[in-house]
């Protein structure tokens, strides 16, 4: 059987929190130990609860999923966020998953994504499903149209590229640090390192930034 994963959810819509809960029961291993109807209901409970991940909605109301999101990331780092919603706006998308979201959602998808999002966010550090792929894509491709140079490049080694490229592998640092033949805390300063450059605060947020700036192939 797999291990527990203690999940949080924060949404104003009581109908919708309860029927996401009731939609993951059939999966054991997934138990929900917070409920909480708005972001500061949700930090006021979340070290005692202590979830490895929170689903969060994005607008609700006293303090919304934006600004709690980014709180969670500053003080508990450990603590996944995977942002439930249904607003599909780019803008969106890149500023959560620049700013401590781990993984997208929107609330139409179907539990099993949401069962795999939950796992996989924990297994790896983020979660990029079709739908933020296509945005990727999408900036990816008006990026190859633009013809000026950037005042200001970011300078990234090969040693540096190769652990982005096996992180975008979705290989952990200790499977990077093995094949690249350096230890797993290496593999750790360096990502730390380019998440402080990058300006990003998490490993989604490294392999976001990343792709969306073709640092890896």
């Amino acid at each position: 059987m797999s291990a527990e994963i203690r999940v949080a959810i924060a949404d104003d819509h009581k109908i919708f929190r309860k029927g996401v809960i009731l939609c993951l029961r059939p999966y054991a291993n997934i138990k929900f130990v917070l409920e909480a109807d708005n972001g500061e209901d949700l930090l006021k409970n979340i070290k005692e609860a202590d979830p490895h991940v929170v689903l969060m909605d994005l607008r609700m109301p006293v303090k919304d999923g934006v600004e709690a999101t980014k709180y969670i990331s500053k003080h508990y780092p450990n603590i996944a966020v995977l942002v439930l919603t249904m607003y599909e706006e780019e803008k969106f998308v890149t500023h959560l998953m620049e700013n401590g979201a781990n993984g997208y959602l929107l609330k139409n998808a179907d539990p099993l994504e949401i069962k795999k999002a939950i796992t996989e966010v924990v297994a790896k550090g983020y979660y990029l499903n079709n739908f933020v792929n296509r945005i990727l894509l999408k900036r990816a491709h008006a990026k190859s149209k633009q013809v000026t140079i950037p005042s200001s490049v970011i300078e990234v080694s090969e040693k540096e590229k190769d652990v982005l490229r096996y992180i975008c592998m979705e290989f952990t640092s200790q499977q990077i640090g093995e094949k690249m033949e350096i230890s797993a805390r290496t593999v750790e300063t360096i990502k730390e390192r380019l998440m402080e450059r990058f300006g990003v605060k998490n490993t989604a947020g490294l392999v976001f930034y990343a792709v969306k700036n073709d640092l890896v192939e």
